[in-house]
């Protein structure tokens, strides 16, 4: 199960959207998300569908790995099902059994609500599948250069989002080399209910988190030794700049969200 988190890994490539600036891909996802929420109907989600899959195969995004990705938040999106199904009432009445009442609404609620959580999180992972860490910190940090203005530590914030992103890979793989230890040792993480599972696993807190503070400080001393000390002066061996793509990408999200907008009036 933790292999299949995929989070914050880096697909090397150099198709279009590789190419993308970060600032116009952070965008273009912003837009996409928004359109998540302002999508109403079978029209609009199928649109923003057939734009995600176009996007991946564009990208050439195996969709082995972004399958992969999902199956840690399955039992998330099972449970939103859940909840919807049986606690949206509408006037439709599908099933009841005494206090049991399951609607045609609800169950529209449901699917709408899953396809837009999978939608959103697909999205998500094709910026950082796409995109370096050290790409989408540069591409953050000039995004949020306005805020310089007001003493706010802009590098700093884009610095730790990029190192946040980085070490989920690390820390994934840090635990699955405790757990393998431990499997050695005995220890048993795959009987037993919920309850006996969630005791197993306690004891691979502490190590990973030894682990963890190890790191971090290895990190701190490695950008101590290299005189790092934040942004001020410093210079960027790849300058950011837009092209005719990201332009059109741009454009894309614009049309999208206004797309979006219209199917939900006509559905309306």
């Amino acid at each position: 199960m933790l292999k299949d988190i995929t989070l914050g890994q880096y697909f090397p490539g150099n198709t279009v959207v590789h190419r993308l600036d970060p600032r116009s891909k952070l965008l273009f996802m912003i837009t996409y998300i928004t359109s998540l929420f302002l999508a109403k109907g079978y029209p609009a989600y199928i649109f923003l569908f057939v734009i995600l899959i176009t996007c991946l195969m564009i990208s050439r995004i195996k969709p082995s790995a972004v399958l992969r990705g999902l199956k840690p938040i399955f039992i998330i999106i099972c449970i939103t099902v859940l909840l919807n199904i049986f606690f949206i009432r509408g006037e439709t009445i599908l099933f009841q059994y005494h206090a049991v009442i399951i609607t045609q609404e609800g169950v529209l609620t449901a699917v709408f609500m899953a396809s837009r959580l999978m939608m959103l999180i697909i999205s998500t992972f094709l910026l950082t599948y796409t995109t370096s860490p050290i790409t989408l910190t540069d591409g953050l940090e000039r995004m949020l250069s306005p805020l310089k203005k007001i003493k706010l530590p802009v590098h700093e914030f884009s610095m730790m989002m990029s190192i946040a992103l980085r070490m989920i890979p690390t820390l994934i793989e840090e635990t699955d080399k405790i757990m393998s230890a431990q499997k050695s040792r005995g220890a048993d993480f795959e009987t037993g209910g919920l309850i006996k599972r969630a005791k197993a696993v306690l004891p691979l807190i502490v190590p990973l988190f030894i682990s963890a503070f190890r790191r971090a400080d290895e990190l701190a001393t490695a950008m101590e030794s290299r005189c790092y000390h934040g942004g001020d002066g410093r210079t960027k061996m790849k300058v950011l700049r837009f092209s005719g793509n990201d332009f059109f990408a741009l454009f894309c999200g614009v049309c999208i969200v206004t797309v979006v907008v219209l199917l939900g009036r006509i559905v309306l």
